[in-house]
């Protein structure tokens, strides 16, 4: 068996982080543990192909579980995060699921990742546009993003 090349790994991480953000949003809308969604995605979403001849990519599952494990271990810290990148009159807790999983996925890269903030950033606008393709949403993830990141690590910027 061959070694992924540059741009498998780069699609794989691509697709670890499409994962997270959908992981999250379920463990929040069903109370699921983190142990039992992750098992769930990793046995029936990670490059599972179906009989029509669509598959569903494969993922770096390292980065799917460290990007897990950081966003409900760490997250009353990323939610201060995202909190402080908001507008004053929008709490974490009053925006979109989808939106607050997709931070609580970027926040723990930020805080916990080895990518730099400027690839995270471009990777979760890149999910944003995949959940929201009409909306303004991924210039808004942008700049609650680049936000999170100059706190996160400054030394980047």
């Amino acid at each position: 068996m061959s070694t992924p090349g540059k741009q498998d790994k780069r699609q794989m991480r691509a697709a670890a982080r499409l994962y997270a953000v959908q992981a999250l949003f379920q463990m929040e809308q069903s109370g699921q543990t983190v142990e039992t969604v992750q098992r769930e995605f990793e046995d029936w979403r990670f490059g599972v192909g179906y009989d029509e001849g669509d598959a569903l990519a494969e993922g770096d599952v390292t980065l799917f579980r460290t990007t897990l494990d950081t966003a409900v271990n760490r997250q009353a810290k990323i939610d201060q995060m995202t909190d402080r990148a908001l507008v004053a009159k929008w709490p974490i807790a009053r925006i979109d699921p989808t939106l607050r999983a997709l931070f609580r996925a970027a926040g723990a890269e930020l805080i916990g990742g080895d990518a730099p903030p400027k690839v995270i950033i471009t990777e979760y606008v890149d999910v944003a546009k995949a959940f929201f393709p009409e909306g303004r949403e991924p210039k808004f993830v942008n700049a609650v993003l680049d936000h999170m990141a100059r706190e996160a690590k400054p030394e980047a910027f």
